[in-house]
Order: structure tokens, then C-alpha cells, then sequence
């Protein structure tokens, strides 16, 4: 991952702690690692966001940012990443979710008649949430192991590109001689 391309669409701390609404976080986002761009924070920040986007929980933003204040990991990244799971990817993600515990727990899939509402929800509880949140943890692990480890090799890779282009630049320098002092023309 280009630092520069990051750094183009993330703001920066000094923005950040001109914003009236983080006031309330004071102290905690002077801590330069919340900020830092290297392969260990942004890494940090994708497994933190892509498994907190997973869980079935309000607040997620918040719970976000503060494992990324724990943790001392990228926050801007672990905050963005929440957003995998939006209004309208949640009702996909959570019946893959509910599918995927259903299989781990070998259980049938049973077709239950599905009604939006809370009354619903409440009556078919019982039946529904073991197989929902094993298989939103699954996913939420396996997606943070996934997300962590692929910024880690595409950060590796542009690294390591850096520097064979770096050194293919030297090789092509046209190579000019010392002059020689005792030349005498």
C-alpha cells in the first residue's frame, strides 16, 4: 500500500482535532500511532474494522475506534472499514452469516416465514441466534485474518517493487570516471 495513496484520502490528525464532535476524545488522538501509515497500523486497522463490521452490534464505529485506541492501530482505517457492513449489504452479510452457522452447527436450514418486525425477531430468537453469531464471529475472523494478511503482502509487494525499480534506476546511470589527477594533457 503507497503511503502517498492513503494519505491522499485519509485527513490528517491536525484536521481531526480541529473537529468539534472528537473534542470529546481529547488526550487520546494525540498518539501519533493513530495516525501512522506503515505496514503494521493500516494492517491493524483492516483486521480491527473488517471484524467489528461483522457483528451484529449498534455502535460500531465507536466500538472500532476504541479497539483502534487500545491497540494503538490506524483509526482512520479501522472506522472506515465498519462500513463493509452498511444498510444495504447487512440483510445479505447477515443471512450469510446465519446460513454459514446453520452449516457449522449442522443443523437444517429451516425456511422460516420471515416478517419484518421486532415481534418476529423476539418469537423466532430462540432459534435463529446460535447459528447467527457463530457464524458473524466465523466470518468476522476469517475476514480480518483475510483483510490483515492480504494488506501485509501488497504492502511487501510495493515494497520490495520500490526497490527493483530503485535499483534498476541505478544500473541505468551512465557510469562517468573519476577524473584522473596526474593527467597531464
Amino acid at each position: 500500500m503507497p503511503r502517498k495513496f492513503l494519505k491522499h484520502y485519509l485527513p490528517d490528525a491536525d484536521t481531526l482535532h480541529t473537529r468539534r464532535e472528537l473534542r470529546f476524545l481529547g488526550k487520546l488522538l494525540e498518539d501519533p500511532y493513530l495516525f501512522h501509515l506503515n505496514r503494521r497500523s493500516v494492517s491493524g486497522g483492516t483486521a480491527v474494522g473488517l471484524f467489528v463490521a461483522f457483528m451484529p452490534i449498534p455502535g460500531q464505529m465507536l466500538i472500532a475506534g476504541g479497539l483502534a485506541i487500545l491497540l494503538r492501530i490506524n483509526l482512520l482505517i479501522a472506522v472506515a472499514l465498519v462500513w463493509v457492513s452498511n444498510p444495504l449489504t447487512t440483510p445479505a452479510i447477515f443471512y450469510f452469516c446465519h446460513r454459514l452457522g446453520n452449516w457449522l452447527l449442522r443443523r437444517p436450514l429451516t425456511a422460516l416465514e420471515f416478517h419484518p418486525s421486532l415481534a418476529w425477531f423476539w418469537e423466532r430468537l430462540e432459534i435463529i441466534w446460535a447459528p447467527f453469531l457463530l457464524g458473524c464471529l466465523v466470518v468476522g475472523l476469517g475476514s480480518a485474518l483475510l483483510g490483515s494478511l492480504a494488506v501485509r503482502i501488497i504492502w511487501r509487494l510495493h515494497v520490495f517493487r520500490a526497490i527493483r525499480l530503485r535499483r534498476q534506476r541505478f544500473a541505468r546511470r551512465p557510469t562517468v570516471p573519476p577524473p584522473d589527477v596526474h593527467d597531464e594533457r
